[in-house]
């Protein structure tokens, strides 16, 4: 079985703020904003929302397949993607771009400030999602925008089952653009700042966006995530991490448990639990693909937490 992961690629750039944001900016200035924050370390991680969740499905045992977009500078990418062992055919090389670059300052409390800089990801549309492909569900991750709009398209004309996950990019879509997102979607999945903004943009309530779905996952970080399906709201309760080192791709994680458990036929509520557990994982190691886990762990894991995990299918 193989997953379709439709999002960024991307080079992040990470840097770390020991104080407090807050405590630089002064709210009746933000107006005239100019600030400088000392951030004494500095590293540069591969990320990037479709890299991120394929690296966490493959420490399950899962089979991802990005379709994506990397500039002339992206070599290290593809060297490292081959090294996972994770399929880069449908990633597509834009020569006169680069690849995409996130500079990411994280303070003290976890809050970050992101500057972005598209590159190829604005190509990636040119890279269409495969007809014949055999995946059996993907995901629409952040991406460019137009390759949003038409890779849900392509996926819902291959009737393949997939997530419409907008994240940072759901701001670029109006009111229109995301009901027709959702139409299309067979599960949503945002954070609760995200939630907020697509209630408030589409004019429906999450149960009403649940109507058109099987279910919507609104996550909090550590305090879990809600589930709204068939006219219900279920809490699955976070998990305490061993330790908070570097929050950036935990979302990211929980997207790559999601997944593989969908593709399992779980049902939600404990796809959101294996979800906790990778992001858990995550946050307790620097950048978005240097946590370490393999399936069986993940599970005993759930196991820990949650209880007995639900059986897998077997394998083809």
């Amino acid at each position: 079985m193989s997953s379709l992961i439709c999002g960024s690629l991307a080079f992040d750039t990470i840097t770390d703020f020991p104080g407090r944001f807050a405590e630089h900016i002064l709210p009746d200035k933000v107006h005239m904003l100019n600030v400088a924050f000392l951030v004494p370390t500095l590293r540069r991680e591969f990320g990037g929302c479709a890299g991120n969740i394929a690296y966490g499905m493959k420490l399950l045992g899962g089979e991802p397949r990005i379709v994506a977009a990397l500039g002339a500078d992206g070599l290290d990418y593809e060297v490292r993607l081959d090294r996972l062992n994770i399929s880069r055919e449908h990633v597509h090389v834009v020569p006169t771009a680069h690849t995409a670059q996130a500079h990411i300052i994280t303070d003290r409390d976890n809050n970050q400030i992101t500057a972005f800089h598209p590159g190829a990801m604005s190509h990636a549309h040119e890279q269409p999602v495969p007809a014949n492909l055999g995946a059996n569900i993907g995901i629409i991750a952040p991406d460019g925008r137009q390759a949003m709009l038409d890779h849900a398209t392509q996926m819902a004309a291959c009737g393949m089952p997939f997530i419409f996950d907008p994240g940072q990019g759901l701001p670029m879509f109006d009111g229109t653009e995301l009901r027709g997102f959702i139409e299309q979607a067979t599960w949503v999945a945002v954070n609760d700042y995200e939630a907020a903004m697509l209630v408030e943009r589409t004019g429906w309530s999450l149960h009403e966006v649940a109507q058109r779905v099987h279910s919507v996952v609104v996550t909090k970080g550590a305090l879990g995530c809600d589930v709204y399906e068939q006219g219900k709201h279920t809490h699955v309760p976070g998990l305490q991490a061993a330790a908070v080192v570097d929050p950036t791709g935990c979302g990211d994680a929980f997207r790559a448990g999601l997944l593989w458990a969908l593709e399992q036929g779980w049902i939600m509520a404990d796809a959101c639990k294996l979800g906790n557990v990778l992001g858990a994982c995550k946050i307790a190691s620097a950048g978005p693909q240097n946590y370490s886990l393999n399936r069986d762990e993940a599970l005993r894991r759930f196991q820990s937490a949650y209880g007995t995990p639900p059986p897998m299918r077997p394998m083809d």
